[in-house]
């Protein structure tokens, strides 16, 4: 199943350097079970959208390695990819830009001309094959529909989605210049999240900076001492204690001030829901 990940500094500007590749369970290790593609969006200077993605692997792929060390936002979201609906292809490849959104998706859901027929004039948004694109297609539709509210449109496009469509899972994380959504729903896959304060960490031998502890490794990031934080991410990306799951339905939105305020927007399971496991059609991309 794909993995996403999402970071937010609020206005601070920061490498994400540290989760998507040296963390104990890093993006990079996490691609290696996900080998269909991989891929970073985050904003410049100007508020303009950045994405870097290919349908390689994260772990082979030198252009996410030198993006991951190299870019420099005041949030990211990234994803790596493990394919069904949609080919290997650039298009069909996480994450996606539409309207100074950015977006990535773990899950899946079928009967795709239903949702292509609710699209309207934004199926032109579409440039692949994938549920994904289509499901980030509705959340624009439906933020423009609610008066350019993000998450609003996050909500209702996933109701919209759980009450008419088969469905295994609407995980997602969607970013904005200084501000990051992240929903899970229903229950199929987890979703976590962690903030994180300036300062010392848990270095025990007092160097200001992030210290990790794993159950393999123990990594002491410097330059995570300055800036507060707030990541969401399929997997608990280190040791650290602080991690809770979401609840299923759980809308988080975390502004610029890196206030988090959280919701269960989706108390109910979905109309039709499609069960993961063996000998279950794979719908989950």
């Amino acid at each position: 199943m794909c993995r996403l990940f999402g970071l937010t500094a609020g206005t601070t500007r920061v490498h994400a350097t540290f989760w998507l590749l040296d963390a104990p369970d890093s993006l990079e290790a996490q691609s290696r079970r996900n080998v269909d593609g991989s891929g970073i969006g985050f904003f410049d200077p100007f508020g303009a959208a950045e994405l870097d993605k290919q349908p390689e692997p994260a772990f082979a792929d030198q252009e996410f390695v030198r993006e991951a060390r190299q870019a420099e936002a005041a949030t990211f979201v990234a994803h790596v990819r493990l394919a069904s609906t949609g080919g290997r292809t650039v298009q069909n490849t996480h994450p996606f830009d539409m309207h100074g959104l950015v977006m990535a998706h773990n899950g899946g859901f079928g009967e795709l001309a239903q949702l292509d027929a609710q699209l309207g004039s934004y199926a032109s948004l579409v440039l692949g094959d994938t549920d994904s694109e289509r499901y980030f297609a509705l959340i624009t539709q439906q933020a423009d529909a609610h008066g350019g509210d993000v998450g609003a449109g996050i909500a209702a496009a996933a109701r919209w989605i759980a009450a008419r469509l088969p469905v295994s899972s609407l995980n997602t994380i969607v970013i904005a210049p200084g501000e990051l959504w992240a929903l899970r729903y229903p229950d199929q896959h987890a979703l976590h999240i962690i903030e994180r304060p300036a300062g010392p960490g848990q270095d025990p031998a007092g160097r200001p900076g992030l210290h990790v502890r794993s159950a393999t490794s123990s990594i002491h990031v410097p330059e995570l001492h300055s800036a507060p934080s707030v990541v969401v991410a399929s997997e608990e990306l280190d040791g650290e204690s602080g991690w809770r799951v979401l609840a299923p339905g759980e809308l988080v939105h975390v502004g610029p001030d890196l206030s988090v305020r959280s919701e269960v927007v989706l108390p109910e399971p979905p109309a039709r829901l499609v069960p993961i496991g063996p000998g279950n059609p794979n719908i989950d991309t």
